[in-house]
């Protein structure tokens, strides 16, 4: 039988050499074992018990443990100015051993290759076409785990820190990428070159949504409420945070995410239209950042 509880003591004692005080750091820690509840609510969902369950848990333990270094070396998250983050986690796991710290006892045969593969693509914005069956069920649990309390974080932070923008400018005008609106129509995440704005990247963030891949996810996101936070219309006060135009796109956002949710995609749009952009085919390996 794997056991967990010296799996979260090995994650602990590496993450103690790290600044307990620096909120990053601290924010890492809670993410970390929220996904990896969620990867064992998600895999158990699915009918995964015993030592498959285990595995989906444990990716989530480790899908992040990347994230601690890049802190300490690069001083941010973002990955595009410093790191791969799961690349770099995972070369970290089974490149340069740190795999090695964590308990392997009782985890299905052929786990390391697995977890590897699922820790390297869990930030991609896809899935290689050729990836095997099982390996793919495994990554899709890390990614939808991932994303689901990816909508908590973003959604906490202050809107205003997140978009850089004062509350006075919030609400001026700002153009809306074609690109972008054609990625809500087509239940798509949105690649990185194709945002253009700010508030082009407050609306990625809601398009994680439409590649949720199993009902389970979407339930939680549903049941936790930060997705429909992070794509509030009014702040707690009632007032308007957007522009009219934002406000429209929001509106739109959110009914392309009940119809994706509900599969009902393909049925006939009563209230809009789609653009005449489209929305492109994302890079190789591209991160979902």
């Amino acid at each position: 039988m794997f056991d967990r509880e010296a799996a979260v003591n090995a994650f602990r004692a590496y993450t103690a050499g790290y600044d307990p005080e620096n909120p990053m750091i601290r924010l890492k820690i809670v993410h970390t074992f929220r996904v990896a509840g969620l990867c064992g609510r998600i895999a158990g969902s699915l009918g995964m018990t015993g030592a498959p369950l285990d595995l989906a848990w444990f990716l989530g333990l480790l899908h992040d443990i990347g994230r601690f270094e890049q802190v300490r070396r690069y001083g941010t998250f973002f990955d595009a100015k410093s790191v791969d983050h799961a690349e770099f986690g995972a070369d970290l796991l089974f490149r340069e051993g740190l795999i090695g710290r964590f308990p392997a006892e009782g985890l299905p045969e052929g786990w390391p290759e697995l977890s590897e593969t699922a820790i390297r693509l869990h930030n991609k914005l896809t899935l290689p076409e050729d990836l095997d069956p099982k390996t793919r069920v495994f990554a899709e649990i890390l990614r939808d785990a991932d994303k689901v309390d990816i909508f908590r974080v973003v959604a906490e932070i202050p809107l205003e820190e997140r978009l850089g923008k004062s509350a006075a400018d919030l609400t001026a005008e700002e153009d809306l990428t074609p690109e972008v609106m054609a990625c809500v129509y087509g239940h798509r995440c949105v690649p990185r070159a194709v945002r253009r704005t700010r508030f082009d990247n407050h609306i990625s963030h809601g398009c994680m949504a439409f590649e949720l891949v199993f009902d389970e996810s979407r339930r939680i996101a549903a049941e936790q409420g930060f997705l429909d936070r992070l794509l509030a219309e009014k702040d707690e006060n009632g007032k308007p945070i957007w522009n009219g135009k934002e406000t429209e796109a929001l509106r739109t956002l959110r009914q392309e995410l009940r119809r994706s949710f509900e599969g009902s995609k393909d049925t006939e749009r009563k209230d809009s239209e789609p653009p005449a952009a489209e929305c492109p085919a994302a890079e190789k390996k591209e991160n979902n950042e």
